[in-house]
């Protein structure tokens, strides 16, 4: 099969890898349908994330049909299709059972990252009857790809650890698609005001039609921040996620915070950051951190499948996995080619 894999910082390429088979009772292979390149994939490529050995096929997101099933898997056979969620759990370990699968002692986040993951022809799920979903009727595929991460994390690690709740201030900090995946989940729970901030103002301009009730550019940090005041009559924001993974953007979300407020990191963050702990300890915050646990996946499949929300209105662009290089250098220079998310098919 062919894999896009990583060659060290920098480096990637499409190779001719072996067809993964089942090696454990509870595995499943999966022969991917639609996958997709997350904001993550680009700090691997640029060495943020220094544990993913060269050679790894990279990817954690996807829609696939099942192809071959191990013996001790229950809740699926061959043919089924499914949803691979970005997040392995066996279901059994002491973080499993308190909900906590993003640190499954089994999984977690594995998949494109210690072991080969899903921009490939085949991918080998571990622990499948808790790592996959049946997809229900009436959802395309491109709204269940962005069910394998974005959504779940923008909600999990955005929405509900920064207690986003009715009549708040928020503000989110980077408009890419795991800032919209917060921003249209944000809306479940009626906040007052939901300020964009980003440097990119045709995705800005977009974040204003998913339901953001104002936009900031922030070439000019301390405008942000007076801007962001204004707004707030001189208090802050109530909640602030950082969705980007930058010093810079952390702190954005540190000055423009209320006191009483909650920082919420969603952004992968490859080099540290200044804390002015000087001048928050008196302020009442929380920050919060995490890798998402994909727990609310089973909630957004039903919430789509009720069109309440319309994921696949984040996909800008579509390749097929033979120019999946291609659809890397779109998305590399997103504000460039005005990409938000991008859809690998496979057919």
């Amino acid at each position: 099969m062919k894999a896009l894999s990583y060659m060290g910082v920098g480096k990637k390429e499409v190779l001719e890898k072996d067809k993964p088979r089942v090696e454990d009772s509870t595995d499943v292979v999966v022969k991917l349908v639609k996958t997709t390149i997350c904001g993550t994939d680009l700090h691997i490529m640029a060495g943020h994330v220094p544990e993913v050995p060269e050679g790894l096929t990279i990817g954690h997101e996807g829609v696939g049909i099942v192809e071959e099933v191990g013996d001790g898997v229950a809740n699926f056979k061959v043919g089924d299709k499914v949803l691979i969620s970005c997040i392995t759990s066996c279901g059994k370990c002491h973080y499993c059972k308190k909900g906590l699968y993003a640190h499954c002692k089994d999984g977690g986040w594995i998949l494109g990252h210690l072991i080969d993951g899903t921009q490939a022809e085949y991918v080998r799920i571990r622990h499948a009857d808790n790592s996959l979903h049946h997809v229900p009727k009436g959802i395309d595929d491109d709204s269940l790809v962005m069910l394998s991460d974005i959504f779940p994390t923008g909600l999990e690690i955005g929405v509900l650890s920064g207690q986003v709740e009715p009549g708040c201030t928020v503000a989110i900090v980077g408009a890419g698609p795991i800032g919209m995946a917060a921003l249209l989940t944000a809306q479940f729970y009626s906040p007052g005001k939901i300020i964009m901030i980003d440097l990119d103002d045709n995705r800005l301009e977009l974040s204003k039609e998913f339901g953001a009730t104002h936009t900031i550019n922030s070439k000019d940090p301390e405008a942000t921040i007076r801007e962001v005041m204004e707004l707030t009559d001189g208090v802050g924001v109530d909640v602030a996620m950082e969705a980007v993974g930058y010093p810079q953007t952390f702190d954005l979300c540190q000055q423009m915070i209320s006191p009483g407020g909650r920082v919420a990191v969603i952004g992968v963050h490859g080099e540290s950051v200044e804390f002015h702990l000087e001048t928050l300890w008196i302020k009442n915050i929380n920050v919060s951190t995490g890798l998402v646990s994909t727990y609310t996946t089973p909630m957004l499949l039903k919430t789509v499948a009720s069109g309440k929300i319309t994921p696949n209105e984040l996909v800008t662009h579509h390749f097929h996995f033979n120019d999946i290089l291609k659809a890397y250098d779109t998305f590399e220079k997103a504000a460039e080619n005005k990409a938000l998310k991008l859809i690998i098919d496979f057919d």
